[in-house]
Parts: structure tokens; C-alpha cells; sequence
């Protein structure tokens, strides 16, 4: 699970609010004075987390507009100062006290910093005297704060399994140069991040080589290689398209939706890190919940084929895609065919077939084309297919998962 929850959580209408309306400084300040997240239980979060099935937790430390949820010495834009808690130890402690993975996400940008310089995606950038006011800005200054402010979060708050950082983005843009690697004074701050939690992952947007890579908002068809090397992989998704709350944003995903692309995942060797944005009193929007909610009972019947599972190495059948753990091989029904569903290659290799969800045996049989009556020839399957036979009603679960047990 990925939470995103910042002042932006206030305004209700996108994470970016800031930088798409171009707010001021002062502006923007109304959503500091009234922040008042009464309603984020971080220990109900964290639960959530577990029942929908997830296995490790993410929280928004800093997002671009450069707000803190921990109480940071090196500045007063927290939410220390704004409500007088620490909304990062809530969250460790509750995720530790689930059993889930600690994450933590920490923004590179910072358009509240005074020395983050002006550039194509800041707020300031259709200032007449924006060219100007980089002149007055220092990103040593910045890149020390930035180091400091890493270091309060890896010791401070005891084991941290993985690093979020957000992003680097090197292009030219309407004139403006991005901010690259060297901004950040990359290699040095993985280093640091290797000193201080040896055993954190740190995801690749820093600008330099780390432990995986994260696709934002598609989906890979095939497992991700570089130069032929398999690579680590997240898909980080949202419900809605927006990662902070937005209010007025209805293009909500459904829940066998988000199974189907959680499966993808699964069967190219990667992760997907869900996005909730709680609402501005920190609360779960009801429909983020009921969403869970269903993809948590899904789970709950057919976690083997989703944690420890990933590319099976063969083919599908049109219906569906494979994961496989060990000697359980399982297809996703992603289609629900009619009476049977064929699978090339796989006669005499299975040993036992049921459906996950109810641990129904499911009937097989091999087809001989040499014995088929001649008017069937033409439709029947190749040698070696082994043929499932299903009933006629698709099982009440959002998607329908057999598990093949292979043999020897």
C-alpha cells in the first residue's frame, strides 16, 4: 500500500495542486494552518494494509511541496508545528505492530525550500522575475538540507526496509533545465542511505543505478531486463489516477481491475504498490475502502498464487496468464470459457487440478487427435494438450484462479 497524504490532502484536488495553480508560498499556507488530521488512525491504516493482503506499507515522509509529516530539525513545515504530531512514528510504529515492511517515500523536489531552484514543474515558474530569483537560490544549500533530513529519517525510526525516493527528471523543458542526478549529489546520498540501513531497498529514482525500478501508472507486458539482466520491478498504481486525495475525481478503478493488473504483476516478476490518498482529516474515502475491501477477500482465498509467484515460463492459454510457485502452477481465468479451457504442453506433466478458492477438484482429460471422429479434426487440439473441464457458472470470486500441481 502507498499512501499519499500532505496539505494537498486539504486542498482536494490533486498532490499538484501547487505547482498546477501556480500557488504562492502564502497561498498555499492556508492548508498548513488548517491541517487537522483527526481521522488518521494510523494502527487502522496499517490493518487495512494487512487485510487486503499487502506485505509491506509506504507513506509520503516530504511530496514535492516540501511539507514534513515528522517533526525535522531542519525546518518548521511539519506537521509537528501544524498539529503537533509526528505522523511518521504513528505510522512506523503501527506498520511494525501489523507485521508488514516499513516504507517510507521522500521527495527530491521542493518547491517550499528557498533554495530549490525555479524550473519547468516549480510553482514560480510563471513569475516575470522567475530567471531572476535562481540567481538568490543555492542548491548546495538545498542538496545539505535534503542529506540532513534523509539522515533524521534512518535514525530515527529504527529498521527501515524501503526507500521511496521521488524523482529525478534530467530533460530540458520550456527552456527550464531539469534536475539531475548531480542535484541531488546521487551517489552520495545512496551511499549514505547504505550506511545507515544496509538492509533497505532504495528504488532507481535517484538518478543512479539502485535495487528496482518502478513504472508509474502501466502496466509491463513481459519481465523487465536490462542488457539482458532481470530486474526488480513495482508497478506503482493509484485508484483514481491522482496519488493525494481529489475530491471531485471519480474515475475509479474496480476492483477486478486492480486483481487483473495485480496478476500481471505477479506473472512478469513484479510488484504492484497500490496508491490510497486519504481525505483531508486523514480519513479512507469510503469507495477507496470498499475497494480494498473486495480485493482483501480475493486475497484471502488466492494469496499463494499472488506472494511468492511470478513468471511461469509458459505459455497461457488465450484465457488467462500463469504465475507459478514451486511445483503449483496457477492460471488466472481472466475469460471464462465454455465447459473447458486447453492447455498446450501440459498432458501428462499435471499431477492434481482444483479451483483456489474452494479446493474443488476440477476434471482432466488428454486429447488424442488420432481418435477424435473426422468432423472434429479440424477444431481439436494439438498433442500433449491437456484439457480442464469447468462448470458452466463461473465461481462467484472477482477473478477465477485453478492450481495445477505439477508432477516429478
Amino acid at each position: 500500500m502507498f499512501l499519499h497524504f500532505g496539505l494537498y490532502s486539504v486542498a482536494a484536488r490533486h498532490e499538484w495542486v501547487q505547482s498546477y495553480e501556480r500557488l504562492t508560498d502564502q497561498e498555499y499556507r492556508e492548508y498548513f494552518d488548517h491541517f487537522d488530521p483527526d481521522r488518521f488512525d494510523a494502527a487502522a491504516l496499517a490493518r487495512t494494509a494487512r487485510e487486503t493482503g499487502m506485505g509491506y506499507i509506504v507513506l509520503t515522509t516530504k511530496h514535492h511541496d516540501g511539507f514534513c509529516l515528522w517533526d525535522s530539525a531542519q525546518t518548521d513545515f511539519t506537521a509537528m508545528y501544524a498539529c503537533g504530531r509526528d505522523l511518521v512514528r504513528e505510522f512506523v510504529d503501527a506498520a511494525r505492530g501489523e507485521g508488514l515492511r516499513v516504507g517510507l517515500y521522500h521527495s527530491l523536489v521542493d518547491w517550499h525550500h528557498p533554495d530549490f531552484t525555479v524550473d519547468a514543474i516549480h510553482p514560480r515558474r510563471d513569475d516575470d522575475d522567475a530567471p531572476e530569483q535562481n540567481a538568490g537560490r543555492d542548491m548546495g544549500r538545498y542538496r545539505a538540507y535534503l542529506h540532513a533530513q534523509v539522515e533524521e529519517l534512518l535514525t530515527g525510526y529504527g529498521p527501515i526496509d524501503y526507500l521511496f525516493f521521488d524523482y529525478t527528471y534530467p530533460e530540458e523543458k520550456d527552456g527550464w533545465p531539469g534536475k539531475q542526478a548531480s542535484d541531488w549529489d546521487a551517489d552520495r546520498l545512496l551511499a549514505l542511505c547504505r550506511r545507515l540501513q544496509p538492509g533497505m531497498l532504495v528504488n532507481d529514482r535517484l538518478g543512479v543505478p539502485a535495487d528496482f525500478v518502478t513504472p508509474e501508472q502501466y502496466q509491463p507486458t513481459e519481465p523487465l531486463r536490462r542488457d539482458g539482466v532481470p530486474q526488480r520491478w513495482e508497478a506503482c498504481q493509484t485508484l483514481n489516477g491522482s496519488w493525494g486525495y481529489h475530491r471531485d475525481n471519480l474515475d475509479q478503478k474496480s476492483p477486478d481491475l486492480l486483481v487483473r493488473m495485480l496478476i500481471d504483476s505477479a506473472a512478469m516478476d513484479g510488484n504492484m504498490l497500490l496508491n490510497i490518498g486519504p481525505d483531508g482529516r486523514g480519513a479512507v474515502p469510503e469507495q477507496h475502502a470498499r475497494t480494498l475491501q473486495a480485493i482483501g477477500e480475493w486475497m484471502l482465498l488466492h494469496r499463494d498464487a499472488v506472494v511468492g509467484a511470478g513468471y511461469a515460463g509458459l505459455k497461457p492459454p488465450r484465457e488467462g496468464v500463469y504465475t507459478r510457485r514451486g511445483d503449483r502452477l496457477y492460471l488466472h481465468l481472466l475469460q471464462w470459457p465454455l465447459g473447458a479451457v486447453h492447455l498446450p504442453g501440459l498432458a501428462g506433466r499435471v499431477g492434481f487440478t482444483r479451483f483456489l478458492h474452494d479446493g474443488s477438484w476440477l476434471r482432466t482429460s488428454v486429447s488424442d487427435p488420432a481418435q477424435e471422429a473426422l468432423v472434429m479434426r479440424p477444431a481439436g487440439q494439438p498433442e500433449g494438450t491437456l484439457t480442464v473441464h469447468l462448470p458452466v457458472q463461473r465461481p462467484d470470486v472477482l477473478l477465477p484462479v485453478i492450481e495445477l500441481t505439477l508432477a516429478g
